[in-house]
């Protein structure tokens, strides 16, 4: 079964509202317009309630269908990024330093394209809450709206959400019954040796050998400490220190990005980040200030709704097109509170060729916006069947 024949009539409203959403990118929370945009679209629809203000900018919004049932949850994050686009198109941001360079734009379009659908047809017994969420590339604005109550405050069974993946070929779809994201922490290390002049560095405390040599021990954590079954990255991103040629600095710092997918391990990672530094510290006489956050968990998909996804995928897409046991991936997401929150899924959703995610020269692909709303559109369908 491919894209659904109604939803494919207003693929090109998809379109437009897809194309606004990226003229007007907005970053975090602060999706003000974005958010006032969505609810019109809502009311436009005739959906039955639209909650506003959730976790500052987030909607939630419920379509009743025909019968009573359970409630399934779908969602699209809203947010966009703080980068300069260089695509060039006539629909390309009218913010400087934001765009929409992972897609989001696109995410919204074909939730509200599946809100259109559901809301005409009703052919489901049950209700379908629609979830429009700010804050995903920073802030934890998933974690936000489960905080704020919105699995219990709407009686949310399942939730699932899309993300869209260029290179892909379009209309394919990844999943996998469990981890499917990692982990994601942040660890940031600022030395303070005794700074002075570069021709007596006998006289100094250099905050510079300590930082390469903590920088490199670092990578024995993935080497020598994480199981080589288990999947582990830590990353070094930035290294700064320095004014001139001529002066040992006073103070080096150093930052890390660490990906993981089990407790065990990123404890492990964490213990071990500190003792090394510590260790590198005292050997080489600085001081160091460790700074060691724990960002969004792995995101898990629960078996039975990630099968049951891949099936809805199949009558979307086709058999081909859809890879149910796919590679877990490093980025994180923060779809990830929800799933620990409600059994559901997280599905990748192919774009085709073009620019990767978070590039200023990324662009969502509008063909698959009708795909991924036919996608929503059918999982409620099949998860609330009215009664023959």
């Amino acid at each position: 079964m491919p894209v659904l024949n109604r939803i494919a009539d207003f693929a090109p409203e998809m379109t437009a509202w897809r194309r606004h959403l990226h003229r007007h990118p907005e970053l975090e929370f602060a999706c003000a317009q974005t958010a006032a945009f969505i609810a019109a679209r809502l009311r436009a629809f005739g959906v039955d309630e639209i909650h506003e203000g959730i976790a500052e900018t987030g909607i939630v919004a419920v379509i009743e269908g025909r019968a009573p049932g359970r409630t399934i949850g779908l969602r699209a994050d809203m947010d966009a990024l703080p980068l300069d686009e260089a695509t060039g198109a006539d629909w390309a941001s009218t913010v400087p330093g934001k765009m929409h360079a992972c897609g989001h734009d696109g995410h919204v379009a074909m939730l509200l394209g599946a809100a259109k659908y559901l809301a005409e047809t009703r052919s489901f017994a049950g209700r379908v809450a629609l979830i429009f969420q700010p804050a995903e590339e920073d802030g934890a604005g998933g974690e936000r709206m489960v905080a704020e109550g919105v699995m219990d405050r709407f009686d949310i069974a399942e939730v699932y959400g899309i993300h869209n993946v260029p290179n892909l070929p379009l209309g394919h779809f990844h999943t996998n019954p469990g981890p499917l994201m990692a982990a994601v922490d942040t660890a940031t290390v600022r030395l303070t040796g005794h700074g002075g002049h570069g021709a007596t560095p006998h006289e100094t405390v250099d905050p510079i050998v300590a930082l390469v040599g903590i920088a490199q021990a670092l990578q024995t954590i993935a080497a020598r400490n994480v199981r080589a079954l288990d999947q582990f990255v830590l990353s070094v991103t930035q290294v700064h220190s320095g004014t001139a040629s001529n002066i040992v600095p006073e103070h080096a710092f150093l930052t890390a990005t660490i990906r993981s997918f089990t407790p065990e391990v990123r404890d492990l990672a964490e213990r071990r980040f500190r003792e090394i530094v510590a260790g590198h510290a005292a050997a080489y006489g600085v001081r160091a200030e460790i700074s060691y956050e724990r960002g969004y968990p792995p995101t898990v998909n629960h078996p039975g709704p990630a099968a049951f996804a891949a099936e809805v995928a199949r009558e979307v897409s086709g058999v081909a097109a859809v890879d149910d046991a796919a590679e877990r991936e490093m980025g994180a997401e923060d779809f990830s509170y929800m799933l620990e929150a409600r059994p559901g899924a997280y599905l990748f959703l192919g774009t085709g060729p073009g620019a990767g995610l978070h590039h200023p020269a990324f662009d969502f692909n509008d063909e698959a916006a009708p795909v991924g709303a036919s996608f929503f559109a059918r999982l409620v369908e099949r998860a609330l069947p009215l009664a023959r």
